[in-house]
């Protein structure tokens, strides 16, 4: 008797947990996708560009200046000291070195802009999506990229787009053109 009603209280305790899992309300979301409409997006991405531009044209510069300054040495060589020439060759040799980690650096520099730029609009989208989880009774939203099957109806992503007032984008249109 004593282990049937064991038996019985694990039954009804994982039964018990059961329930409430399934009481959970599960939703998920492409971020990703919401961002892309966000207005704030389009004018990151622009100032993103004129930013990538920017490091590239001061690399450029570096380029052609360290170009001009062997073209000189080159051309100036035949008059220098010995003691003069190793001079020049080390602040070539240096001006080299430094261009030669200069895509690294301007990887690094774009990749910190992209993500100081992207800390508010991630911010605004992550409040948005916490208001409709609120608002609906979500007690988890997951990344739909992290999913492989996924109910349709489950997506919240409508939902958070109309919480920020973006608009889906018009379809493009099909026709036969006869």
């Amino acid at each position: 008797m004593k282990q049937f009603l064991t038996v019985l209280l694990i039954s009804a305790g994982i039964f018990g947990f059961s329930t409430a899992v399934n009481a959970q309300k599960i939703g998920y979301i492409s971020a990703d996708e919401v961002i892309q409409l966000m207005p704030e997006a389009a004018s990151v991405q622009t100032e993103l560009d004129q930013y990538q531009r920017s490091l590239y044209q001061n690399a450029q510069d570096k380029q052609t200046a360290l170009n001009e300054a062997v073209q000189k040495f080159y051309k100036d060589s035949s008059t220098m000291s010995a003691s003069l020439k190793e001079v020049k060759r080390g602040e070539l040799q240096k001006q080299v070195q430094d261009l030669s980690g200069e895509d690294q650096k301007i990887q690094n520099q774009f990749e910190q802009k992209r993500q100081e730029l992207s800390i508010p609009i991630q911010k605004k989208l992550q409040a948005a999506i916490e208001e409709v989880a609120k608002e609906n009774g979500y007690t988890y939203i997951l990344p739909r990229e992290a999913l492989i099957v996924m109910p349709p109806t489950s997506d919240i992503g409508a939902l958070v787009k109309k919480k920020l007032g973006l608009k889906e984008p018009a379809a493009p249109k099909t026709g036969t053109g006869k």
